[in-house]
């Protein structure tokens, strides 16, 4: 094996489990061959060999070339290392057990219906909680096992950033607004024959997308699966700018381009002053406008304030960063963890009653289910 392919020195002991699964692949099979085997190991190189969802699609995208082979590779995939009765490897599934149990569950949808005529899903793993309960729990209210199986979830929340149209026009095959210069070009061309009449459109620019997290003492319970949120926002969309603040205004936007989530964040953090100490809502927002917001970057984009509204500084101050800050912006939305799902919630902090009049959007953030309406939501605020 060449030396840039080698496994890591932590993950020996498990090539001798990925052969032996690549050979019982070959056995139900599957023309899975020793480059295959060569590829599955390599691709495991960088990732955690104890944790089922690698090991489920590094052997999917490696070893399976065909869509007929994903039911017999699921069905060894489930005999192979989650067999309770098998004693081959039992130390390997007791380990990837408890892992599971920890990170929740995967469901792989099946490519094909059931024979019976019932569809069913192919679950990875050990259900720690319902799926869709634990969606729905408030961050507050979650054990640190809880939190780690959300934010692996919330690292694969996919979103989609507004667009605006720009005043800018670019060559379109159809349009409102004919192209006179290309259609006059082409039929020059052509030597004086009527050509196609030709159009143009006008571009579409991504807005920027601007996360201003509350990290104070009264947010404890819920900055860090916000943080985790800004991060994979910051991985999916382009123009994402994150702040963080308490008593003090720090961004945190180059910190968040680490590789790793646990780098990165771990990084944010050490960056980040005041962390679970005060909040100055309105002098740090007045600092942003004063600092960045005046100088073009919100400048038609999508602001999103995270925080419970407890301000301790002046009301005034805030309710006139806000005005700014409505005006310099496409469109303000805040969420608010008190919120909850209830529809009659009313402001009953002095600072969220300054600052909603303000408001485009209001929304909770207090668990994963709130969070994915903001990532529905977010593309219809272009």
């Amino acid at each position: 094996m060449p030396e840039q392919a080698a496994p890591r020195a932590d993950g020996q002991p498990f090539v001798g489990v990925l052969v032996d699964f690549a050979r019982e692949l070959r056995a139900a099979g599957l023309p899975v061959g020793p480059g295959d085997t060569l590829t599955y190991c390599t691709a495991m190189t960088p990732l955690d060999p104890t944790d089922l969802l690698d090991l489920y699609w590094a052997g999917r995208t490696t070893m399976v070339i065909q869509l007929d082979h994903i039911p017999v590779y699921d069905r060894v995939f489930r005999a192979f290392f989650l067999d309770q009765h098998s004693e081959t490897h039992a130390d390997l599934k007791l380990t990837i057990r408890e892992r599971a149990d920890i990170q929740a569950v995967l469901t792989v949808p099946e490519s094909e219906p059931d024979p019976t005529g019932q569809d069913h899903a192919v679950q990875l793993g050990l259900l720690a909680s319902d799926t869709s309960a634990l969606k729905s729990k408030s961050f507050a209210r979650c054990t640190p096992q809880e939190l780690a199986a959300l934010r692996r979830i919330m690292a694969r929340i996919r979103l989609t950033p507004p667009r605006r149209r720009t005043r800018r026009v670019v060559a379109s095959r159809s349009g409102h607004l004919p192209d006179l210069r290309r259609t006059a070009r082409e039929t020059m061309r052509l030597h004086g024959d009527p050509a196609q009449l030709l159009w143009r459109t006008r571009r579409l620019r991504v807005r920027p997308l601007i996360l201003i997290l509350d990290v104070s003492g009264s947010m404890a319970d819920y900055s860090r699966s916000l943080l985790q949120f800004a991060y994979s926002t910051k991985r999916a969309a382009s123009r994402v700018e994150v702040f963080c603040f308490g008593t003090r205004l720090t961004r945190i936007t180059a910190e968040l381009e680490h590789r790793r989530p646990d780098d990165a964040l771990e990084r944010a953090s050490r960056a980040v002053f005041d962390w679970e100490g005060g909040t100055r809502i309105g002098d740090c927002l007045d600092a942003f406008v004063r600092r960045w917001g005046r100088r073009g970057m919100c400048r038609g984009g999508i602001v999103v304030i995270c925080s419970d509204g407890l301000d301790r500084g002046d009301p005034a101050v805030l309710a006139a960063s806000m005005d700014r800050l409505s005006r310099l912006s496409h469109r303000v939305v805040w969420m608010n963890p008190h919120k909850g799902n209830g529809p009659g919630w009313q402001p009953s902090t002095l600072g969220m009653m300054v600052a909603h009049p303000h408001v485009d959007v209001m929304l909770s953030g207090h668990d994963l289910r709130s969070l994915e309406e903001f990532a529905r939501l977010l593309p219809t605020l272009s």
